[in-house]
């Protein structure tokens, strides 16, 4: 039996399944997640919506992201940037 790895290097990041999942878990249209949109500001996101993102990020990417990194993150933009730098090179 073998584990599947859920986001593999190789296979490009898409950036659908990102709002998808942003928005599944705030509580909002999947159009309205962004890049260039604020968690906090227009999409309503607290803290515990933040941390249950990111647990799902980090669970679908098998991805770790470092507390002092998360306290930067206000848009999607950061999110998906961080995610790319994970990715590593297209």
């Amino acid at each position: 039996m073998s584990a599947t790895n859920p986001a593999p290097t190789g296979e490009p990041l898409d950036f659908s399944e990102l709002q998808r999942m942003a928005g599944e878990i705030l509580g909002v249209d999947a159009d309205r997640v962004q890049l260039d949109v604020s968690f906090a500001r227009d999409l309503a996101a607290d803290s515990l919506d933040l941390v249950e993102l990111i647990m799902a990020i980090e669970d679908r990417y098998q991805v770790s992201l470092p507390p002092e990194r998360l306290e930067g993150m206000r848009k999607v933009g950061d999110l998906w940037e961080f995610l790319q730098e994970q990715h590593g090179p297209a």
